[in-house]
């Protein structure tokens, strides 16, 4: 098989992998602002992290449209996805149950995405942003539930603006989606839920 057309593997032991990951998803969502490391021994497609290939590779399924930006989508990530999860990649952000952008691209806003109904805010998109650091960045105080009083992060690599976007996604409540910052192996999540501002 020709080197560009080889499929890089997934998870060697899919059920102790995926359920480690799913832990690590959950405990990143439901203590925002935590680092969470996913540490699968995978090698990933070019331009998915780590923790970004993890992630999908534990939620997508058939049955989950993903959206990529396109020269990931038609590149090896692109078949990376739908070879292990089988996964449909959509070219409309509103149609897709996850998502990976680029932190520091200008688009697609988080807006775009499809932000859940009244009877389903559930299946809002969830976004995986990618960053080029968990740390070292402009400082943002996080509260609401799963925080005791705030929590500071300070993820380097986001665009100018991503801070009021996330504060317009929380005002949104109880719509609105629902993200992970990643990079290398680590995530951190910042559900729907999590009220935003940047450090004084």
């Amino acid at each position: 098989m020709p080197a560009e057309t080889r499929i890089a593997p997934g998870f060697s032991d899919p059920v102790f992998q995926s359920q480690a990951a799913f832990r690590a998803l959950l405990a990143a969502l439901s203590e925002p602002g935590t680092l969470q490391q996913v540490a699968s021994e995978i090698a990933p497609p070019e331009g998915l992290a780590i923790a970004t290939a993890t992630a999908l590779l534990t939620l997508a399924d058939y049955e989950t449209p993903v959206w990529l930006p396109e020269a990931l989508r038609n590149g090896p990530a692109g078949a990376w996805l739908r070879f292990h999860c089988g996964a449909t990649l959509v070219e409309n952000p509103a149609e897709a149950a996850f998502a990976v952008i680029d932190g520091a691209a200008d688009e697609p806003r988080l807006s775009t995405f499809n932000l859940g109904t009244d009877q389903f805010p559930d299946r809002s998109t969830t976004v995986i942003v990618q960053v080029t650091s968990l740390e070292g960045g402009p400082a943002i105080t996080l509260a609401g539930p799963g925080i005791l009083g705030s929590r500071i992060i300070a993820p380097r690599g986001l665009r100018s603006g991503f801070t009021d976007e996330l504060r317009e996604n929380g005002a949104l409540y109880p719509l609105g989606v629902d993200v992970l910052l990643a990079h290398g192996e680590g995530l951190i999540g910042l559900p729907r839920s999590t009220q935003i501002e940047e450090a004084r």
